[in-house]
């Protein structure tokens, strides 16, 4: 079994003017595709052939061995959730049992921002920021790189691409404008009250 890529979950130009087509053909359709066709080659007549992505990732992490096959099966995978993170008139304060959650385990929804903004900021080169749960309790955290939640035993939620690639056909080196913009307009907040309901 081979992995295909994912269409996105609207239009390339949906989420014009923040993220543009032209990023989304670049991203999605050369970044992620290339992702998935380094994959599907090295699992390629190995013991992973036929395993879901997340058992690929899962026993492949932190294998030094198997490294390469982590890196494009955790960008395969973060990615896709990125992807859904997103949506056309996203952004802004959340409502339901997410707000609530927000507002119990992280103080807020402005506390949210501070420290999702924060870990955005602060990750060193390419990496994510990303709102997890940690048996039940929000945190937000960063990774490096392909790493992602699912490598640490937590159920990721919401997460913001931040390597050079989302960002710099429309923000250049601006990245707390691309931030800002993801929170304020983008976020997905009914995908991410999915997530939190699997925790």
């Amino acid at each position: 079994m081979s992995f295909t890529l994912p269409d996105l979950p609207y239009p390339k130009d949906a989420l014009a003017p923040y993220i543009s087509s032209r990023t989304l053909d670049f991203h999605h359709g050369k970044h992620h595709s290339t992702y998935l066709v380094n994959l599907n080659k090295l699992i390629q007549d190995t013991d992973l052939a036929g395993e879901t992505l997340e058992n690929i990732i899962k026993k492949t992490a932190g294998d030094s061995s198997k490294a390469g096959i982590f890196n494009n099966a955790a960008q395969v995978w973060n990615h896709t959730f990125y992807w859904n993170s997103m949506k056309p008139g996203g952004g802004g304060k959340p409502f339901g049992p997410i707000a609530e959650a927000i507002q119990q385990h992280l103080g807020g929804f402005d506390q949210f921002v501070e420290e999702f903004k924060k870990a955005g900021l602060t990750q060193f080169g390419s990496g994510w920021a990303w709102l997890v749960s940690n048996q039940g309790r929000l945190e937000v955290m960063k990774t490096p790189n392909a790493d992602t939640p699912l490598a640490h035993g937590l159920i990721p939620v919401l997460t913001m691409d931040v390597w050079e690639h989302a960002y710099y056909l429309d923000y250049q080196n601006k990245r707390p404008d691309y931030i800002d913009a993801f929170i304020n307009n983008l976020i997905n907040w009914e995908f991410a009250s999915s997530q939190l309901e699997k925790s």
